[in-house]
């Protein structure tokens, strides 16, 4: 399966599982909402999260989309490019947690209070490349 491929099940469904990998190589598990952004999969996490930790210090993840039933899915596994409040212009950082944020389904109904929030709280954005994609979506 091609990413391509997969946009229309991505673009629809937005609850995902992300895998990283800790400091001893144990693969770490949790729950985002995500979707299709600049031709990978994107999401957004908290400043100090143990997701981000990871990373940061090795870029492989994998992003697991599914169907509410779960019947459906699809997989991307690649690397992880992180934009974060010390590594991103602050314009650039600010666009990128919108556009992320709209991409995983989400909707805000005051985005400057948006912005707020996500700059107190040091939130990044993760854009994982396809490397890989499978599923049966």
């Amino acid at each position: 399966m091609q990413f391509n491929d997969a946009l229309e099940f991505l673009g629809r469904e937005h609850s995902a599982v992300v895998t990283t990998y800790g400091r001893s190589g144990r693969a770490q598990s949790t729950i985002v909402r995500a979707g299709p952004f600049e031709g990978g999969m994107t999401f957004v996490v908290r400043g100090a999260t143990v997701k981000l930790a990871n990373l940061r210090r090795d870029p492989r993840c994998t992003v697991l989309t599914v169907s509410p039933d779960w019947r459906k899915y699809v997989t991307v596994e690649g690397g992880a490019t992180v934009y974060a409040p010390d590594n991103t212009d602050a314009e650039e950082l600010r666009l990128r947690l919108r556009s992320a944020f709209s991409a995983a389904g989400g909707t805000h109904d005051d985005w400057e209070e948006f912005d707020r929030t996500m700059l107190e709280e040091g939130r990044a954005v993760i854009l994982v490349a396809p490397e890989r994609v499978y599923g049966s979506a």
